[in-house]
């Protein structure tokens, strides 16, 4: 086989994943945690062993949507952070970009933080609870290395920087997670009300020289 047809071949395969990742968003959107590998299945048009040679199992599957909606996630929240206004301003955008994205698509952010209650037939056995933790993982060491980059924090900044990440992602996921239950007041109330909590040591540190403010 030639570099042009596995070229091709590549390209074919890739395709075809992306159908299947849009068909298992469909899904996804209709039936949240409780989506399952028939259910995708069908929605793609193909049997579920099609299904488990290109993503192996449930697991697999969970990783390659987490993996689309966690990267569409980090651009918008990268966005926000950079976004021409002042620190606080890009402070409220960020928490809301967040919560904006956990909104607009609760389906998606409960199959991707929560298990399933009982499971679905053939799915017994998958905790999505354990796989959201790679996930929430990642955006803490991104949004630590963002605070790095552009924030002054003095001596041990690197450490620092990682510790707010991930306790600012901890705090979003977590104060997320409960107002979208309970809505227990508007999002931009839960925006400003996070802020309010950052904004202690934040407000007086210095932007890094030479790089963009934070």
């Amino acid at each position: 086989m030639d570099t042009t047809q596995r070229t091709d071949q590549q390209r074919s395969a890739d395709r075809r994943r992306r159908e299947l990742l849009e068909a298992a968003d469909r899904v996804v959107l209709r039936d949240g945690p409780q989506a399952s590998m028939n259910a995708i299945a069908a929605e793609a048009g193909i049997t579920k062993p099609i299904l488990y040679r290109h993503f192996g199992d449930k697991g697999g599957l969970y990783a390659a949507l987490a993996k689309r909606h966690t990267d569409a996630l980090l651009d918008s929240l990268r966005a926000a952070l950079d976004a021409p206004a002042d620190r606080r301003e890009r402070v409220e955008a960020t928490l809301d970009t967040y919560l904006a994205a956990i909104e607009a698509r609760p389906q998606v952010y409960r199959f991707l933080m929560h298990p399933a209650d009982g499971g679905q037939v053939g799915d017994q056995g998958f905790d999505v609870g354990k796989h959201s933790v790679p996930l929430l993982r990642r955006m803490g060491e991104e949004l630590a290395q963002v605070i790095e980059d552009r924030v002054d924090l003095g001596p041990g900044s690197q450490q620092l920087a990682r510790v707010w990440g991930h306790g600012i992602v901890g705090m979003m996921h977590a104060a997320g997670d409960w107002w979208l239950g309970e809505r227990p007041c508007s999002r931009a109330e839960l925006v400003r009300s996070l802020a309010d909590l950052l904004w202690g040591r934040l407000a007086a540190a210095g932007d890094k020289v030479g790089g963009p403010g934070f």
